[in-house]
């Protein structure tokens, strides 16, 4: 996972951000190295998180994946926190669609030729005063958690992009030719929201629930437990963090659910903010 950005201004933003990738059982029985990333970064006034899936076919996907979440924390943090007007709506998709544009730019001027090998996909949202914007290329997803009835926290799958095709399941990536198209944006203003959580496909079976003809919708109970786990958390302790969750995303009972690498990138408001 790549390190923070450090805080550019002494108040942060009200978040407490905690996230990493694992390699999967696949990848841990032949040796391979985790081909899923994930990076954070604050400004005085926004946090911006992203998730990225390497394509396992390619060869350097790895380094395509820790490439993508590095300059998208980089690049979606400097064009939010320049924005510091912008409010819900439209401006909220321009503002992403450029920020992608900036990445694309760069990942493709620092990979050349050969692109195609470090192709990966790529989930963020940015958390400013107001607003949230999330932006997906590929098949990352994001949970929110907004708002309680009946006493209990309610917990909402946020719109994922579209298919390449209607007839192919196949994932888009940063790479892929006319990416924008396949680009999903959203924009989220709800004073309630006070969790956000980013996970690459290999969460998938766990975090979602899929009834046989309707629409996927978060798992109630394992998305509290990984927020709360966050929420209780009594000091800013990352070893002990990093510990929990990687046995988390290793244990038996999520890698027989999928072999495949896993990520999860979880942020929830801080107490009295």
């Amino acid at each position: 996972m790549t390190a923070p950005t450090a805080p550019t201004a002494p108040t942060a933003p009200p978040w407490r951000i905690h996230g990493l990738s694992v390699e999967g059982y696949r990848h841990r029985r032949q040796g391979l190295p985790c081909q899923d990333a994930c990076a954070y970064a604050t400004t005085s006034h926004v946090a911006v998180l992203a998730v990225a899936d390497g394509a396992g076919s390619r060869p350097r996907s790895e380094e395509g994946a820790q490439l993508a979440v590095k300059l998208a924390a980089e690049h979606f943090a400097r064009r939010a926190g320049a924005a510091v007007e912008v409010r819900p709506g439209e401006a909220v998709h321009e503002l992403l669609r450029d920020a992608l544009h900036d990445v694309s730019k760069e990942f493709l001027g620092r990979t050349g030729a050969d692109a195609q090998d470090f192709a990966t996909t790529l989930t963020v949202v940015v958390l400013a005063p107001g607003w949230l914007g999330h932006l997906s290329v590929g098949d990352g997803f994001v949970v929110v958690r907004a708002g309680t009835e009946n006493g209990e926290r309610q917990f909402h799958l946020l719109p994922q992009a579209a298919a390449a095709s209607e007839y192919s399941n196949e994932t888009v990536f940063l790479t892929s030719p006319d990416v924008a198209r396949w680009t999903h944006t959203e924009c989220v203003a709800d004073d309630g929201l006070d969790g956000v959580l980013l996970s690459t496909d290999g969460l998938a079976q766990a975090m979602l629930n899929r009834p046989a003809g309707g629409a996927q919708s978060p798992n109630t109970s394992f998305a509290d437990a990984v927020f709360r786990s966050l929420d209780t958390a009594a000091e800013d302790d990352r070893n002990t963090h990093d510990g929990s969750l990687a046995a988390l995303l290793r244990s038996d009972r999520l890698t027989a659910l999928n072999a495949d690498d896993k990520t999860l990138l979880r942020a929830v408001r801080t107490p009295g903010r």
